[in-house]
């Protein structure tokens, strides 16, 4: 099989110019030999099953690991358990006709699971009930396939399923059923193996390349779940023109297809342009068709090309999580994500065991507590029963983004150990397509294994078919993408590039400085794009000093405009407010919408306090700890407390509560904010401690284009933070 795709290889990337080989090649009968043989001994070629991620060249150790180690057996046995279940029920093969979340959709996605495992159970076994199940099941679909028309709840014609609502399912209900094809390939006979290949999945095939050839052809996750599908089908059923559209595009100039796609999806550090959220999910078919490309064609050497970018882009993800698993909530994204998730489940494996062995990512998969039944899934849990893990290195990092990596980027800074970490992020990536929000310069902050800056991620339910179809809802628009639903700057109440996806895919902001030092870490960005004649910078910084038991966030969030505005500043926290610097009175009765767009319309004004004097604080007690958050200005600032609510009469928003420093009237603006991790509770001791920040007089010292300075008092020591926007040699100095 090896020399068929070698040789498949050679004629592939020749094959557009005989005249040139005739020419240069001196052995004129070897030639014609070899083209003699791909054309007609093609279909002689002995094709082992199975050939993916489990292959039949290690399922006797699979088995025996199956049985003596720890986490092979308990993902093993959890994996049988839902086989089990599945053979204990009648195959159900339904016409389809419900989009998301409805009767037909889980039942389909039901049947691509248990197909996948009970093939995978079959191997392990060798009970034929297993194989048998599969065996009817796609025979089932074959006999129904060809009939059944583009779905009837699809929202656009050129991107309709057949099986599902949207095409982008189809895709990958056939990457699992292909792999469960291939795994009970030696079970059917040939009568069985070409109705299933000539009736369900040769017209797949055609379905994806043809009727769905733009989503094929299209640099997006769409497109590589399509490509992927396509390819490791192509691979199984030994059809080498669909394998060669996959790898390099409908026209086979490599401007689309596999190896396009991550040409310009990712960032040469492993940045997916869509965020972490849809990193995870694009990563699963990128990895499973580089695993069958690696099997079948291992001289393209695809897990070292561009620089090992897909190992990158594993360990990239990994790096956009915060310790307690859940990836950072950017643009649209289920904020509830971790990586459990399946997709990760088989990066960390395919990542240790066929890219690189990082004793850390042993870390993540026992935090899983799950491996893949698979060659990648031995390896990892051979190596985990050697006691060979380490804690995962998170790390303070500058994420590249853009597919040269010149379109801004990601900024993570993180202190101290996993088990209690702070981690400040900041947003100055490219738009990041139709998926992408309006927040440049977005800050998160993590600390004590939860949120507490937090950004809303997108407004659905997914899969919940009560609500909108679990589709994204109307408010994903109104809301969850405009610019006041984050931690970053509104210009008179309206949204950054007027919420024009457009516009804001033309720029991108830049990173101005990036500092990691054991006591200070530094990310600073620039955004000149976003509103016309205005140059956004903020600099945030995690900075350790001896009075305080954690670094203080020190965020300076700069403004230059050319005529007066009105700006607001949120921060949406988690917790309770427990105290504030000056009394602040909430409405007891008729609220209303803090403005009619952008996001405004759905923001319910509680309270409104112009303070009387420079600076001011509000304290929030968040599981348990108490974080103090200290603000000042060059210009008087205005105090809003704001809560997600209004105008939504389906009740689709999920609850919410910011601060807003705001600021009317005034050509450049620069608000500074100290955050202060301090003290804690008991609520069964009954016992509080250090519940008031040791931070004292904070002053914006001296502001200009080229430097701001501020100062602050720690238990009465004097701290003077100066940053220096023209020098990069000495950008923060600190005194």
């Amino acid at each position: 099989m090896k020399l068929f795709w070698n040789l498949f290889t050679v004629w592939m990337l020749l094959r557009n110019d005989f005249t040139l080989i005739f020419i240069r090649m001196q052995n004129i009968i070897k030639i014609n030999f070899i083209i003699f043989f791909l054309f007609f001994g093609a279909n002689v070629v002995a094709q082992q099953h199975p050939s993916l991620m489990l292959t039949k060249v290690n399922i006797v150790a699979i088995r025996k690991g199956c049985d003596s180690l720890p986490i092979l057996k308990t993902s093993y046995l959890a994996l049988k358990a839902d086989a089990d279940e599945a053979l204990s029920t009648t195959i159900n093969v339904p016409k389809p006709v419900d989009g998301g979340g409805g009767y037909t959709h889980e039942q389909h996605k039901r049947n691509y699971t248990s197909l996948l495992n009970c093939a995978t159970v079959y191997q392990i076994t060798s009970e034929k009930k297993y194989a048998d199940y599969v065996k009817t099941m796609l025979l089932d679909y074959a006999g129904k396939y060809q009939n059944w028309p583009n779905h009837p709840k699809s929202k656009s014609l050129d991107d309709a399923g057949k099986i599902f609502w949207q095409s982008l399912n189809d895709y990958v209900w056939q990457i699992y059923a292909i792999q469960a094809y291939d795994l009970v390939y030696d079970t059917l006979n040939k009568t069985e193996r070409d109705k299933i290949e000539n009736e369900l999945f040769i017209p797949i095939l055609k379905f994806f390349t043809e009727d769905r050839k733009v989503v094929f052809d299209k640099i997006h996750n769409h497109g590589t779940w399509n490509l992927a599908a396509v390819g490791i089908t192509g691979y199984v059923l030994n059809k080498p023109v669909y394998v060669k559209k996959a790898i390099y595009g409908s026209n086979l100039d490599g401007k689309t297809g596999y190896l396009a796609q991550i040409n310009k999806l990712f960032s040469p550090d492993g940045y997916y342009m869509e965020g972490p959220y849809y990193q995870r999910y694009a990563l699963l078919p990128f990895i499973l068709f580089a695993k069958a490309i690696q099997n079948y064609q291992p001289e393209l050497n695809i897990f070292k090309y561009r620089d090992e970018l897909l190992a990158k882009a594993i360990h990239t993800s990994l790096q956009t999580t915060y310790t307690n698993k859940v990836f950072f909530p950017i643009n649209d994204a289920i904020r509830d994500k971790t990586f459990e998730s399946i997709e990760l489940v088989y990066g960390s494996n395919l990542a240790y065991a066929d890219i690189k062995p990082d004793a850390d990512l042993l870390d993540i998969v026992q935090q899983q507590n799950k491996v893949i039944i698979s060659d990648a899934g031995l390896k990892v849990a051979l190596a985990i029963a050697q006691n060979k893990a380490v804690p995962f290195n998170y790390q303070t990092l500058w994420i590249k983004d853009g597919a040269k990596g010149d379109e801004g980027g990601i900024g993570v800074l993180r202190f101290g150990q996993n088990i209690d970490q702070q981690c400040l992020v900041l947003k100055a990536s490219s738009q990041g397509m139709g998926h992408g929000h309006f927040d440049r310069l977005n800050l998160l902050f993590y600390d004590n294994g939860t949120e507490h800056f937090y950004d809303y991620g997108s407004a659905r339910f997914l899969n919940i078919d009560t609500k909108g179809g679990g589709n994204y809802l109307p408010e994903n628009q109104t809301w969850a993408k405009q610019t006041v639903a984050h931690n970053t700057l509104v210009v008179d109440q309206t949204s950054q590039y007027q919420a024009q996806l457009s516009l804001a895919e033309s720029n991108h902001p830049t990173l101005l400085y990036f500092n990691n030092t054991p006591k200070l870490k530094v990310v600073s960005a620039k955004e000149d794009h976003a509103y016309e004649n205005i140059s956004l910078i903020r600099t945030s910084a995690l900075l350790k000093i001896d009075e305080t038991e954690k670094p203080l966030l020190i965020d300076v969030f700069k403004v230059i405009a050319d005529k007066p505005h009105q700006y607001d500043l949120p921060f949406w926290y988690q917790g309770k407010i427990v105290n504030t610097s000056e009394k602040i009175i909430a409405q007891r009765n008729n609220l209303t919408a803090l403005g009619t767009d952008f996001g405004y319309q759905h923001l319910w004004l509680n309270a409104d306090k112009k303070l009387s004097s420079a600076s001011g604080f509000i304290s929030v007690l968040n599981k348990n700890r108490f974080y103090t958050t200290h603000f000042t200005s060059n210009q008087p600032l205005k105090i809003k407390l704001v809560s997600i609510g209004a105008n939504d009469p389906d009740l689709n928003l999920a609850e919410g509560k910011a601060f807003i420093l705001s600021q009317s009237d005034f050509k450049n603006q620069t608000f500074i904010s100290v955050t202060d991790t301090h003290g804690n509770t008991n609520p069964v001791k009954e016992t509080v401690t250090d519940a008031s920040s040791i931070i004292t007089d904070l002053k914006l010292v001296e502001d200009s284009i080229t430097q701001t300075t501020i100062s602050f008092k720690a238990k009465d020591k004097l701290y003077i933070y100066q940053i220096n926007y023209q020098n990069k040699n000495n950008y923060i100095n600190i005194r």
